[in-house]
Parts: structure tokens; sequence; C-alpha cells
């Protein structure tokens, strides 16, 4: 018979035994319940597709897919095992939950817990969020996941080898990734005991020396103090034509803090899973609409082989060549986000249709952008000299692998490519549209609430097209390309509109944007990208684009009910983001969340009072946000024009010391009243991320057929989806 279950008090206490944080820290490490599970619909567009479509969308999404070992690996060391735990209870009752909690004594409430965790578990693909990088921890007690471990003996072995880490930690930090050094988590260095920020930054120098990217890396420091370069690739030693720096695998490090020390270059991280996905991508490639499509599959094939980021450099290439195609992909380790040092990149793929309809706006907008470039606060010397027309096209998803769903994506995030070939962005429409039930609106007030309900989801597809297009999309770097050959004139060089006086730093031959500017880099770009999303919606041929207004200003017609509800979401996700700081190490989890927060403080330091937030109570829980929509055009745009320009020119000069105390005095928060007060208030209204349920794809090899499987969008149909994955 079922135990009766352990009150909510009992289950915090049983579940504080394993940490050294009291029961309220704790509570904010719980899993999500219930996470809101959706649907990314997919049906109507997957079924326009040709056969031939229909395949080459099939290999791109399971060679995506084939990836989610890899993610998990780099995220825990436990987090394959969980995720080996919940598919193998799948398998072992074929689905049949309510018979495995009669067979392991527990509880409904008890199971249904266990079902959230997972859900959320396979949502994040890890243990830690992929929008936070915070762990989370079931609400059950651990002699739930005992006695579900019990009833199913394959799956027992998995949960053993996870170590406990499910709930244990030995102390708060480990609850967040981040350097091992801070006493954080992270597998990017995996088996490294006592590795250092400045031993990780000198080896990263080193390899910027020698002409290697490290995108598809992982460090490891060895007990004789030695190093390994872990290179994911399908091969297990130097490729016989040599690798991106030739035949030499061992390499003398002469950095002070590495000196006398050696890098040896180890081929064959991820090798299974990186040749499986090299099949997928040759299959893909037969497939192809075109030849610069089978070009593009066949770079890739070249780079998950032999572990080659100048091959994924020359995919990205032909990616961007790939103008319009019905399928749209990408795929590999893309974004550095989660890597606390900022240069490694987490695997991802997707695959997608595009929605012809909403590209036709996205397109409208690539068609003015050279019209709204010069309206940015800068001149044309920290542009680039010439813009690079993008293919910028709306997508439904069919399947997105990774850590989490982003609503819109521009890459590729190499600047040499950026600045000279070019890029692309994509909006997810189905991401973007996929909608939770009974979402809690907090901090909007009554008044505003109609315009906010009515107009956000408009206003966030001008926001991410902006931000996409004309934020990531514009700037140039100020570069000695090679020694002694400039991009810019170094004998007169530009005026900084800040200081008046001519520039005196750049980017030096080998050094990137990530290179110089390191882990502040990803949420400082994202920060740039926002605000220049901020200072441009406030064009009404912009809005008019949308499907809003004349194009002649009218802060009081619809176009002005946009851009208000615009600048509510911003000044509320400002808010809300203070979720994603952690008050014990004083570090954000999240670059997005980082930056939304500095330009809330930049509404609220604008003059007039142009935002504030309002109050009575003293715990805040009646704080709602006011901005005074007469100003957004003047006052408030003009704050966030001084902002963006200072951002964009430090970026563009390399002038790491003077952006990085902006960025940092930007996002600091101060303990008291924003890190406890207001931040309890945050996590007191704190609503679930959403988690999507996505297709799989089945192919028939004697028809050549592919059909479309989908899901409900439940916590049972979350996890039947990754079990009938088979990954």
């Amino acid at each position: 018979m079922p135990s009766s279950s352990p009150s909510p008090l009992n289950r915090l206490s049983s579940l504080q035994r394993h940490f050294t944080m009291n029961a309220q820290e704790i509570k904010n490490f719980l899993a999500d319940s219930p996470p809101s599970t959706v649907n990314l619909e997919i049906k109507k567009h997957f079924d326009a597709l040709t056969d031939q479509q229909a395949r080459y969308a099939h290999f791109i999404s399971r060679a995506a897919f084939t990836g989610t070992r890899i993610t998990l690996r780099q995220v825990s060391p436990e987090s394959e095992s969980i995720f080996d735990f919940i598919i193998e209870l799948y398998k072992s009752t074929n689905g049949d939950w309510k018979g495995l909690q009669e067979k392991a004594g527990i509880t409904g409430e008890e199971l249904q817990q266990f079902l959230e965790y997972a859900t959320q578990f396979l949502g994040n693909c890890g243990n830690y969020k992929g929008f936070g990088d915070a762990k989370f921890v079931p609400r059950c007690s651990e002699k739930v996941f005992d006695s579900l471990a019990a009833a199913a003996p394959k799956a027992a072995e998995h949960y053993k080898a996870t170590n406990g880490a499910i709930f244990s930690s030995d102390n708060s930090g480990i609850m967040h990734l981040g350097y091992l050094e801070d006493g954080h988590m992270t597998t990017y260095y995996p088996d490294s005991k006592g590795i250092t920020k400045a031993e990780i930054g000198a080896v990263s120098d080193f390899m910027g020396k020698i002409g290697l990217l490290v995108e598809n890396t992982r460090l490891r420091k060895n007990p004789d103090g030695n190093f390994d370069l872990l290179i994911a690739s399908a091969v297990t030693r130097v490729p016989e034509a040599g690798g991106d720096v030739g035949k030499t695998t061992e390499f003398d490090l002469d950095a002070d803090v590495v000196k006398g020390k050696k890098l040896k270059l180890v081929y064959g991280d991820y090798h299974q899973e990186m040749a499986l996905i090299t099949e997928y991508h040759k299959k893909a490639a037969e497939n192809a609409a075109n030849e610069n499509q089978k070009k593009m599959q066949l770079a890739y094939v070249k780079s998950f082989e032999e572990g080659s980021l100048e091959a994924f450099k020359n995919a990205q290439r032909y990616w961007i060549r790939d103008k319009g195609p019905m399928v749209e992909s990408n795929i590999g380790f893309v974004e550095t986000y989660r890597d606390p040092h900022g240069v490694r990149g987490e695997w991802e793929g997707f695959a997608s249709m595009v929605n012809l309809e909403r590209t036709r706006a996205f397109g409208s907008l690539v068609d003015a952008a050279e019209a709204m470039i010069p309206k940015l606060p800068w001149s044309t010397e920290f542009e680039k000299d010439k813009f690079l027309s993008p293919d910028f096209t709306s997508l439904e998803v069919l399947s997105f692998a990774g850590s989490g769903i982003p609503a819109g994506i521009n890459i590729p995030n190499y600047d040499d490519i950026r600045q000279s070939e070019g890029f692309k962005n994509v909006s997810l429409g189905n991401v973007l549209s996929a909608k939770a039930p009974n979402e809690k609106i907090p901090f909007i007030s009554e008044a505003d609430l109609a315009i906010y309900q009515k107009y956000r989801d408009a206003a966030f597809e001008v926001q991410v097209g902006i931000h996409e297009l004309l934020g990531h999309g514009t700037g140039k770097l100020l570069q000695e390309t090679e020694p002694g050959k400039f991009n810019f004139d170094p004998k007169n060089p530009p005026i900084s509109p800040i200081t008046n006086k001519p520039v005196t730093t750049y980017y030096k031959p080998g050094q990137t944007w990530g290179s110089v500017f390191g882990s502040v880099a990803s949420s400082y770009e994202e920060c740039r990208a926002e605000t220049v999303a901020m200072a441009l919606s406030c064009d009404f041929e912009i809005l008019k684009i949308f499907g809003f207004g004349d194009g002649s200003p009218d802060m009081d017609g619809e176009a002005g009910d946009v851009l208000y509800a615009a600048y509510l979401s911003m000044a509320r996700a400002g808010v809300a983001s203070l979720e994603m700081w952690d008050p014990k190490s004083r570090r954000w989890g999240q670059a997005h969340s980082q930056a939304r927060f500095s330009i809330l403080k930049c509404f609220l330091d604008a003059p007039e009072e142009f935002c504030k937030l309002d109050y009575k109570n003293e715990d805040l829980s009646d704080l709602t946000i006011k901005l005074d929509r007469s100003k957004i055009t003047t006052v408030g745009r003009k704050a966030v024009e001084s902002y963006l320009q200072k951002l964009h020119i430090y970026k563009s000069t390399a002038d790491l010391e003077a952006g990085t105390a902006l960025y940092a005095q930007m996002t600091e928060v101060e303990p008291k009243w924003w890190g406890e007060t207001l931040r309890n208030e945050v996590l007191r209204n704190k609503q679930p991320r959403k988690v999507f349920v996505q297709a799989n794809t089945v192919l028939d090899d004697a028809t050549g057929k592919v059909s479309l499987v989908e899901y409900e969008p439940t916590l049972e149909g979350m996890i039947k989806s990754y079990a009938e994955r088979n990954v």
C-alpha cells in the first residue's frame, strides 16, 4: 500500500539534511510544481513538405537529438545517469506510471512530484536550469527515488550511478554553474582538481596564438599539472591530413601561470555520439535541395568527424548562402553562455520549417535596415563598411535539441564571417506563440494590464526582430587584422563620441570580441542588442512594417500601444531577472537576465520620473511598474541611446577596462532592497518556465516517407517523447 505523504515542512527538513542551506533557501531550488508543458505546434507546416524535404528535416532532427548526451555531459557529472534513470523507468513499465506507483509503494502526490522533476529535467537537458544555470531538486524525498529504483532493477543501476547528486550538495556554491575555483559546478573542465581561472585564461590565450578555436573542446588539468584539450570528434586520433593546426598534438605552454607545462590535443571527446551524428549529416546531404545545401552538410560531416572548427566555419558560410530554404537548420557547439569562461560552446541543433507569411514582415525589416542603421547613436566609422543584407525568416520549429529554446537567433558567432560575409536571423514563431495556461502577470498595474496582455506578443516579436537584425547585426570591430594591416586608419583613428578624442584601443591580430571581453562578452552583447531594440522600436516606420500604425508618430494609437507594451515588458523583465541573481556568490546566472536588469536601471536613472517602481507595502507585495508613456520617444529613448552608445563604442574599440566598468556598474545589485526585499517578492511570484513537448519523426525505409509523431502536452507526454527518441 502507498505510504502516507510527508508534509511540505517534513519534506523540506529531510531535504535540508543534504544541504548547508536553510529551508527558505532550499525552497528556491525546488523543481517547478507543475512545470508549464506546452506543445510546439508543427503539423500543418511539416505536412506541407515534399518527401525529400521531410527526409532532410528528419536526418537533421536525428543528428541534433543524438547530441542530447553531449549536452547532458556538459551540464553535470550526474545528468546522463539521471536521464537514463528516467527513460529506463518509462521503459520498464511501458509508460504505465500508475502501475509503477503501486509497485513502488508511493503515493499519487509523490509520483506527481517525480514526474514534475523528470519533465523539468528533460526540458532543460540536465539538472541545472537552461535559463539561469541554477540546480533544481525534486520536491519529493529521496525515499521516493529509492522506491522507484527498487521497482525497476535496470533503472536502479542508473540511479546508483548518480551518487546521490540528484539531491545532495556539500555547499550552496554547487547549486550554480560556474568556475570550480569559486566552488561552483562545471563539466567543461572535467577531472581538473585545482584548475584556476588564470590557468584557463592562459591556455585560451595560447589557443588564440596558435589559431585553434575552442568551441568544441573541454579542458582537463592532469595531476602532474599538464593539460589535455579534449576535442569533440568521431576520430580518436589526429586526422590523417592533420587537424586545424596540423599534425602537432603537443605544445609547450609559455605564460607565467602555466610555464613549463604541456598542452596535449586529445581527439575523440564524445566520439560515439559524433560518429552517429556524422552519419546523419551524410544522409541529410543525400536529401539536400541544392548543391550549396549539400556542401553545407558535408562540411558538417568533416567538422564532426575530424573535430575541425575550420570546417564548421565553412558549414556556416554555406548556411549564410542557403537563402530562403523550406527547411532551415543549424547545429553544433554554438552558444558559449554556460562555460564560465565564455568560450566553449554547448551542443545544440534545430530543424524547422519556414513560415512564409510571417517572413514577409521580417523581409521588409531587412529592406528598411540601411535606412535605420544611421539612426543609431554612432558614426559610420563604428559601423560595418557595407550592411550585408541577411536572410531573416520566421520559422516553425520541428526539433530543437539543447538546454532550452530561444525566441530568436542571429548566427554565426564568428566575427570574421559576420563582418565580411554576413549572417542570418531567424525568429522562432511557434516558440513565441506558445502559451502556458493560467499565467500570472506580476508587477504590471491594473491600469496597464489590458494593453499589456493584448500587445505583449506583438511587442516581443518587434523586439526580437530588431534585436537580432539591427542589434547583433550591426557594429564594426576596429581591428589590426594582421600585423601592420588595419580595417581603419591608425594615423587618423575615429573620434569617440564619448570622449570626443581619437580612440586609442583596438583588437590586435588573433583577438576576437569573445577572447578580449571573456566571460562578460555574452551578456554585454545581449544588452547591446536589447538596447538597440528599445531605441529603434521608438521608430514608427518599423512599427508600421509589423502592421501597426501608418508610420507617423502617434503614441495614442495602436502603434503607441505596442511601443508602450514593449517598454513595460522590458521593465518587467528587469524586475523578474532578479531570480537569476545569486545573493551568496553575488553573480548573475543568466546573460539575458543580467542585460535586462541593467536596462531597467537605465529606465529608472532617466530624468523626469520616466520610470519608477510604485509600492506602499514594506514587503513590496503591491509593487508595480510606473512608466510615463508620453515620454518614451523623448526621455526614454534618449536615456537608452546614451547607454547604448557607450556599450557599442567600448565593444567596437576593444576597450575592456571602460566596458567592463560600465557593465559592472549597471548590473550591480544593491544587496538589501534589491537583493533581498525585492528579490524575495520576485521569487514569491516566479512563474515556471515553459517546457516544450516536441514531436518525433519516423522514417519508413521501404517507402522513404517520414511520419510525424505528436505527444500530449503533459508530464507523461514529455517523458514519452524522449523515450521514443531513442537517444
